[in-house]
C-alpha cells in the first residue's frame, strides 16, 4: 500500500513538473507586431529635416562633449557652413544610418549569445487504440548541459563581430567627413568657375561689340568677325555647363547631408583648411590609426574567435533526461544521459573551413595595407606636385597675363585696337585662372586624402546618435557608443 502511494505521488509530481514546464513555455515567447512601411510619412520627415534643427543641435553638442569636431552652434538660418554640413551628414546620411542599423543587428546577436538550449519535452504512447491492453506511455524531459564551454566562446565571437561593425561605423563617419569636405570644395570651386566664366563672357561680349563695329566699318573681314562670334557662343555654352556642374555639386552635398534635392539650404562657400597631418613615420601612423585597417583588425579577431568556437564544438556537451513511464501497469522512473563521441566527425569540416577563412581575412588585411600605402604615396606625390604647380601659376603666369591685359587696354585706349590680341589675352587669362582653380581643388583633395588615410589623432568611438532616430535606432546607437567607449 505504501509503495503504491509512493508511485502515485511520483506520478503526480512528475506530471506536475511537465505541465508546469509546458504552461510556462508560452510566456517566454515573443509576439509579432506588424510595422508597415510608410514611404509617404518618411517623405514628410525628409522634407522637414532642414527646418527641424533641434535634433542636430543636440547632436552637435554631444559631439563636442565627446571631443569630436563640431560647430560651436548649429543655426542654418544664416547660411549652412561646412562645419554645420558635417554635423548634418553625420546625423542624417543614409549610408551611415544603414551602417548603424547593421551594428544593431550584431548587437542583438551579441546580447543574446551564449544562451542554453531549451529543454525538450517528449511523450511516447503505445496500445492507445486497444481497449483490452493497458495504456503504455512515457514522459521525458531532457536538458543539454554545455560542459564544453562553447557558449562562452560563442559570446566572445558575437562580441568580436559586433566590434567589427562598430569599427565600420567609425570608418564610415571618418570617411564621411572627408567626403563632405571634398564635396564642399568641389562646389565652391564650381561656383568660382561659373563666376569666372560669367566675367569672361562679359569681356568677350565687349570685344565682340568692338569687332562688330570694325566689321561694319570694313576694317575687319567677315571670317575674322565670325571667329569672335563663335568664341562668344562657346563661352556662353561653357558658362551654362559650369552652372550645371555647380548645381550637381550642390545636389551631391545635399545628398551627403541627408537633405532632399529641393531643400532651401543656403550653402556658405568655403575652401576647407584641411592640412595633411605630419608624422615621423607615415606608414606607422597608417598602421596604428587608419580606420579601414581597424576594421580588418577587428574582422581578423572575429575570424580567430570563429575558429576557436569550431574547435570547441568538437568537445561534446552532455544531455541529461529524466522521465516517467508505465508499461503493463508497471510505473517506472526513467533517467538517461547521452554524450556524443567525437571520433568519426569531430567537426573537422567546420574547423578546416574556419581555419581557411582566417587566412582569407589575414590576406585581406595585408592586401588592404598594401593598397593603402600606395594610396598614401600617390596622395603625397599629388600634394607636392600640385603645390609646386599652383605656386608657379600664382607667382609667374597670372601676374604676367595681368600685366599683358593692362598693356593691351592701354593700347586700346589710344585708339589702336587689336581685337585678336585682346581676345587672346582674355582667353589666356581665363585658362590660367581656371587652371589655378583645378590645382587648388587637386591640392585640397590630396591633403584630405592624406588626412583620411592617416586616421584620427586619437581613437574614436561611433558618434553618439540618439535624438531624431527611431526608438530601435536610439537603443542600438546608445549601446554602440557605450561599448565602443569602453573598448577605447
Amino acid at each position: 500500500m505504501l509503495s503504491t502511494w509512493r508511485l502515485q505521488w511520483r506520478r503526480i509530481v512528475y506530471f506536475g513538473v511537465c505541465i508546469g514546464w509546458l504552461a510556462c513555455a508560452p510566456f517566454g515567447c515573443q509576439s509579432y507586431t506588424p510595422a508597415p512601411l510608410d514611404i509617404a510619412t518618411y517623405r514628410d520627415e525628409l522634407e522637414a529635416r532642414f527646418f527641424d534643427s533641434e535634433p542636430v543641435s543636440a547632436f552637435a553638442e554631444r559631439l563636442r562633449s565627446a571631443g569630436a569636431d563640431a560647430p560651436d552652434r548649429f543655426d542654418p538660418s544664416d547660411g549652412l557652413t561646412l562645419a554645420e554640413g558635417e554635423a548634418l551628414a553625420l546625423f542624417y546620411n543614409a549610408d551611415l544610418r544603414l551602417a548603424r542599423l547593421r551594428a544593431g543587428v550584431a548587437l542583438a546577436t551579441f546580447e543574446n549569445a551564449g544562451l542554453w538550449q531549451d529543454p525538450v519535452f517528449g511523450f511516447d504512447g503505445a496500445e492507445i487504440l486497444s481497449p483490452t491492453s493497458p495504456f503504455e506511455f512515457g514522459l521525458t524531459l531532457s536538458l543539454t548541459i554545455p560542459v564544453s564551454g562553447r557558449l562562452s566562446v560563442a559570446t566572445d565571437r558575437a562580441g568580436a563581430l559586433y566590434e567589427a561593425e562598430l569599427r565600420r561605423i567609425v570608418d564610415a563617419e571618418w570617411s564621411m567627413r572627408a567626403h563632405v569636405r571634398r564635396g564642399w570644395a568641389k562646389w565652391t570651386i564650381a561656383e568660382e568657375r561659373a563666376r569666372l566664366l560669367d566675367d569672361i563672357v562679359a569681356q568677350v561680349e565687349r570685344i565682340s561689340s568692338i569687332t562688330n563695329r570694325l566689321e561694319t566699318a570694313g576694317e575687319l573681314n567677315r571670317v575674322e568677325g565670325r571667329l569672335f562670334r563663335v568664341e562668344l557662343a562657346s563661352r556662353r555654352a561653357a558658362l551654362n555647363e559650369a552652372i550645371l556642374q555647380a548645381q550637381q555639386a550642390r545636389f551631391e552635398l545635399l545628398r551627403l547631408m541627408g537633405l532632399p534635392p529641393d531643400a532651401l539650404a543656403e550653402l556658405v562657400s568655403a575652401i576647407p583648411t584641411t592640412e595633411a597631418p605630419t608624422a615621423d613615420d607615415d606608414v606607422r601612423r597608417l598602421i596604428e590609426s587608419n580606420t579601414e585597417i581597424a576594421i580588418k583588425r577587428a574582422q581578423y579577431h572575429a575570424a580567430e574567435e570563429s575558429l576557436r568556437l569550431e574547435i570547441r564544438k568538437q568537445y561534446p556537451d552532455i544531455t541529461i533526461g529524466s522521465g516517467y513511464g508505465s508499461e503493463n501497469n508497471d510505473d517506472r522512473l526513467l533517467l538517461g544521459v547521452s554524450v556524443p563521441i567525437p571520433v568519426l566527425n569531430a567537426n573537422r569540416a567546420n574547423i578546416m573551413e574556419a581555419r581557411a577563412e582566417r587566412e582569407v581575412v589575414r590576406a585581406a588585411a595585408e592586401t588592404t595595407f598594401e593598397r593603402l600605402i600606395w594610396e598614401l604615396a600617390t596622395a603625397n606625390a599629388t600634394l607636392e606636385a600640385t603645390r609646386t604647380q599652383r605656386s608657379a601659376v600664382e607667382s609667374q603666369i597670372i601676374p604676367m597675363l595681368t600685366e599683358q591685359a593692362e598693356e593691351v587696354e592701354q593700347i586700346a585706349e589710344l585708339g589702336e585696337v587689336n581685337a585678336l590680341l585682346l581676345l587672346e589675352t582674355v582667353t589666356r587669362q581665363f585658362g590660367a585662372k581656371a587652371q589655378l582653380l583645378d590645382l587648388r581643388l587637386a591640392e585640397l583633395g590630396a591633403a584630405i586624402s592624406i588626412a583620411q588615410l592617416l586616421g584620427p589623432d586619437a581613437a574614436l568611438a561611433p558618434a553618439p546618435i540618439a535624438d531624431g532616430a527611431t526608438a530601435n535606432e536610439t537603443q542600438q546607437h546608445d549601446s554602440a557608443g557605450d561599448a565602443a567607449g569602453g573598448d577605447q
